[in-house]
């Protein structure tokens, strides 16, 4: 996991990030600023070393880059919505240049244009924001992992099953299994090895 459309004043390589690319604020998120991901020639190279050194070099082998969808916030830059899908071309391209598996993280409403650049999703909240059905229709339809996470509503089980979208209830803060607030209720419980429902007791 990395964020690949926002800058962070606390990451060890926030250094190597030019004034000129900084633009709003990432609401909700403390000293987390959106990139002007246009500038290619500047942020391609920042994250290529993030794939390469936080990731490749670790042992991973597959990556996540997260806050990629820009152009439909409020970044300060005018970002278009092609301009961002080309951005996330370029980082799944980058991805697979070096030998990693990549996940579309988000970008829901983008799936139907960025599904073949990618080899997997990870989306959050498509139950509540009714947008299960372009996950479906891209990655899902053309034989690519789909995972969703929902935090305030219990995802749909027995559609999630039928469509092979592995989805499950999750807390917000993702805290460990010893924390009160800890919430992991997946639609097919860790252990089983088929996509139909439990049997009843």
């Amino acid at each position: 996991y990395f964020d690949a459309g926002v800058y962070e004043s606390y990451r060890s390589d926030a250094g190597r990030f030019p004034k000129s690319v900084i633009g709003n604020a990432d609401a909700g998120w403390e000293d987390s600023y959106w990139l002007d991901i246009r500038q290619t020639d500047i942020l391609l190279p920042i994250m290529r070393n993030r794939m390469q050194s936080w990731c490749k070099d670790k042992g991973f082998d597959a990556i996540e880059p997260d806050e990629t969808e820009v152009w439909s916030n409020d970044p300060g830059f005018p970002i278009t919505k092609e301009q961002n899908n080309a951005y996330n071309r370029q980082i799944a391209a980058m991805a697979h240049e070096l030998g990693l598996s990549v996940g579309l993280k988000g970008n829901t409403t983008e799936t139907p244009e960025l599904w073949p650049y990618f080899d997997w999703t990870l989306n959050e909240q498509c139950w509540e924001y009714d947008e299960c059905e372009l996950v479906r229709d891209s990655f899902i339809a053309n034989g690519k992992a789909a995972f969703n996470i929902e935090y305030d509503v219990d995802p749909d089980c027995t559609t999630a099953n039928a469509w092979r979208m592995n989805s499950a209830r999750r807390d917000l803060n993702l805290v460990g299994p010893t924390n009160p607030a800890y919430r992991y209720a997946p639609c097919i419980p860790d252990g089983q090895n088929s996509w139909s429902a439990p049997a009843s007791p």
